[in-house]
């Protein structure tokens, strides 16, 4: 581990707890609202996965219904029932029944074999990986959200630390030249230009703390605390370049993999349920009432009813959907390959990119940090120097801006490694990975 800005910075030890990078990402994989919706899709999808499979149980439904007929149904008989000698095609209406009509029953129907069914479960299966793979995409993109803020949040804190160091150097400027117009050996407009830099420190000072604490309030939405939270980082900037350089398929390639075996699935069950039939098992058992409200003859008798069997059902032709539809998936399919070569080379490239920024700002980063330590030592020797009446304003104030612009080249170097070592990690997976 090796601690960035060390400088001869000291911050003030704060009062409240101080938040690692490791904690605000906990805090966040718990109480993050965009975290916990996208939890709920995945308990979600296990769910309709569940959903699928129950339809290969078995299914039990209670019926039940009375009739009464105010008008009993007619039937019409040939005439030959009644007399063999009657003419041939002749017919005698007649009605059949009792006005009062009782059932009830419990009914089974089973599915034996229905590839419909079998391919949703399995394509729910892999719905559910991929509302995992997704989970998973929307934590690393969190995770990548709140280390960005936090990297950003110590960058502007150590700024502010500069701009507090800068502006005591300057009203210890100001002080001597004010010390020195009084004693005629400093004109009025060098101590205006003194003034000029203070009062434009202390507004830049003033914009950054706006700007950090913005910074704050975002990471504490990303954690899901309060806005009257008093959220204390840790100000000292550290990092590792120790860690894997393996290949790792990203989340990305992932998710297109999985939504590739979705797509075979959905393309081969439609295949099946176009060639193969689907078979049932049914089963019915229950009782039938007839009833006679009239006397002499009132009755009211139940008489059982049962019966079981098999059905087996075969489109012979469906109007071409199903192979509109299987032609759709064949063109998803060709999406989904070109999708998956697409984010390969992207996700080259950007490792390319990302590898070939982090050393360069490392290089930066021990550059500037010896260009620091010399502009402090220029600047304090021209102090000294024009204390003693070699150098005059314009090589203090020329040797102050060198000290800044050398202290926020080093903040730049050192924001440009943290975005780029930040990428890297999202590309090669091993965002959540601890340190």
């Amino acid at each position: 581990m090796v601690a960035l800005l060390a400088l001869g910075l000291n911050p003030t030890q704060a009062q409240t707890q101080v938040w690692t990078l490791q904690q605000c990402i906990d805090t966040a994989q718990v109480q993050n609202k965009n975290l916990q919706i996208n939890w709920n899709y995945q308990a979600l999808s296990e769910q309709k996965y569940r959903e699928a499979k129950a339809n290969l149980l078995p299914r039990i439904t209670a019926n039940a219904d009375y009739k009464y007929f105010t008008n009993l149904p007619y039937q019409l008989l040939p005439l030959t029932a009644f007399n063999l000698e009657a003419p041939t095609g002749e017919f005698r209406e007649a009605q059949f029944g009792v006005p009062h009509n009782i059932n009830a029953n419990l009914q089974l129907a089973m599915p034996l074999y229905n590839p419909q069914i079998y391919g949703a479960i399995e394509s729910t299966q892999i719905a559910k990986e991929l509302s995992e793979l997704q989970l998973q995409k929307s934590e690393e993109q969190v995770y990548f959200e709140i280390a960005n803020l936090y990297y950003n949040a110590q960058i502007l804190q150590h700024q502010l630390t500069f701009l507090d160091s800068n502006l005591t150097n300057s009203n210890r400027l100001l002080g001597n030249i004010q010390l020195l117009h009084e004693h005629l050996l400093a004109t009025s407009n060098d101590v205006d230009k003194i003034k000029l830099q203070t009062t434009q420190l202390k507004t830049q000072r003033e914009t950054t703390r706006s700007k950090s604490q913005q910074i704050l309030n975002s990471l504490k939405f990303m954690m899901g605390l309060s806005m009257e939270y008093d959220l204390e980082i840790d100000r000292n900037i550290i990092y590792t370049d120790q860690f894997s350089t393996s290949a790792s398929t990203t989340l990305d390639l992932k998710i297109v993999e999985t939504q590739h075996r979705l797509l075979e699935v959905e393309q081969n069950t439609l295949s099946k349920s176009r060639f193969l039939p689907t078979v049932n098992l049914f089963a019915t058992y229950g009782t039938t009432g007839f009833g006679y409200d009239k006397q002499p003859n009132s009755f009211l008798n139940f008489y059982p009813i049962g019966f079981a069997g098999i059905q087996l059902s075969y489109s012979l032709f469906n109007g071409t959907v199903t192979k509109r539809k299987i032609n759709q998936k064949k063109i998803e399919l060709e999406n989904n390959a070109l999708q998956h070569s697409l984010v390969s080379d992207q996700t080259s490239m950007q490792l390319e990119n990302a590898s070939l920024q982090k050393n360069v700002a490392k290089s930066t980063v021990e550059t500037s940090t010896a260009q620091i330590q010399l502009a402090q030592s220029v600047y304090k020797q021209t102090l000294l120097q024009q204390k003693q009446g070699i150098a005059n304003l314009t090589d203090v104030l020329l040797a102050d801006n060198a000290l800044r612009e050398a202290q926020q080249g080093y903040l730049n170097a050192v924001v440009d490694y943290l975005k780029a070592d930040l990428e890297l990690k999202k590309l090669r997976n091993q965002l959540r990975t601890k340190n």
